[in-house]
């Protein structure tokens, strides 16, 4: 596929800057793969529009407050976003401007102390605290990870450090939120229980490459880094268990998908995983896990856009996209999701 079939016309409006006032009062627009349709709902239908028996796989990773406003030794700001911990007191981290952060260059963030001792083939820098540890100054200092199309994107606000988070949220480790899940509330969870929809919970952490737009001219040609991910194996025999039942299995969002589809042997079983997803999911990919797929709209040419092109076809979700537009729905991280049946 050709990177530019990933574009799509988006009016600036229509992305979102801020959450629904409720979490689960998003909108969601139904996507029919077989019937090739769309209908237009709202995420608080989702119980009505699954089925007794459903297996509903969510992301659980908890957003690290990663980023942290810096200075340099002159006084000039850099933006550092922290992503991979490697012992206490250093971290990979990116950061914003890169001329500025050469080895041995030290910076101040807070009241801690930092230097630059490495930097990566690919960009990031291994940052050292001389004063403590990077948590400590996370807690201290960090903000929440706000995708730079939102506009506050460097002040976030109180709503965003509770609404950039799902309420089911546990072990931290993402820089950016798994934003499909962002729409479900505790009451929402209750009824999905009460509808006969199981919910189990895998862990993968968002890493810096879902920021990364593809630029190879085929699509086929791009390299997703690998991420952080834990399948437990009560999730892996609860997947597997739906499967061989003829009940669908349905992923709440592409790091969802990825975790599962990475975890998913040729025959189609799901065994426990610790470790790293490195799969990355391209048109012509058999998808062996995942039967339904819940998830926002995402970024034209991103590696998130590919994944719901292989699973539901370019065609369909090109025109569902631009049926979205016309409709006014929201788009990226605060905005509206779409179920694809």
């Amino acid at each position: 596929m050709d990177l530019a079939e990933l574009d799509y016309d988006l009016p600036p409006a229509l992305i979102a800057q801020a959450p629904a006032p409720s979490r689960d009062a998003s909108r969601l627009l139904l996507i029919d793969r077989a019937r090739q349709t769309f209908e237009d709902r709202v995420f608080a239908d989702l119980p009505e529009l699954l089925r007794p028996g459903d297996c509903l796989v969510v992301n659980d990773s908890r957003v690290i407050p990663a980023r942290v406003p810096a200075r340099d030794a002159g006084g000039r700001a850099i933006e550092l976003l922290f992503f991979e911990r490697q012992d206490d007191r250093r971290w990979r981290a990116l950061v914003r401007p890169g001329r500025r952060c050469r080895v041995g260059a030290e910076l101040v963030a807070g009241r801690a102390r930092l230097r630059i001792v490495g930097v990566f083939p690919d960009g990031p820098r291994l940052v050292e605290r001389l004063d403590g540890t990077i948590e400590d100054l996370l807690r201290a200092d960090g903000l929440p990870p706000l995708p730079p199309y939102i506009a506050r994107f460097a002040a976030p606000t109180a709503e965003d450090r509770e609404r950039y988070q799902t309420v089911y949220a546990e072990p931290p480790g993402s820089v950016a939120a798994p934003t499909a899940g962002l729409h479900f509330t505790r009451s929402l969870l209750d009824r999905l229980g009460a509808r006969g929809v199981e919910v189990h919970a895998l862990t993968l952490h968002v890493g810096p490459g879902t920021f990364r737009p593809i630029t190879a001219a085929r699509v086929e040609d791009h390299v997703l880094a690998p991420e952080r991910v834990a399948v437990p194996a009560g999730v892996a025999a609860a997947v597997d268990r739906a499967r061989a039942e003829g009940r669908r299995v349905v992923a709440v969002g592409t790091t969802t998908t990825r975790a599962l589809e990475s975890a998913a042997a040729a025959d189609g079983r799901v065994a426990p995983l610790a470790g790293e997803a490195t799969l990355y999911i391209a048109p012509g990919h058999r998808f062996r896990a995942v039967d339904v797929l819940l998830t926002n709209f995402h970024l034209p040419r991103s590696s998130l856009l590919v994944l719901v092109c292989a699973f539901a076809g370019r065609e369909l979700i090109v025109k569902a996209y631009r049926h979205a537009v016309g409709a006014g729905y929201r788009f990226y991280s605060y905005g509206d999701a779409t179920l694809v049946v």
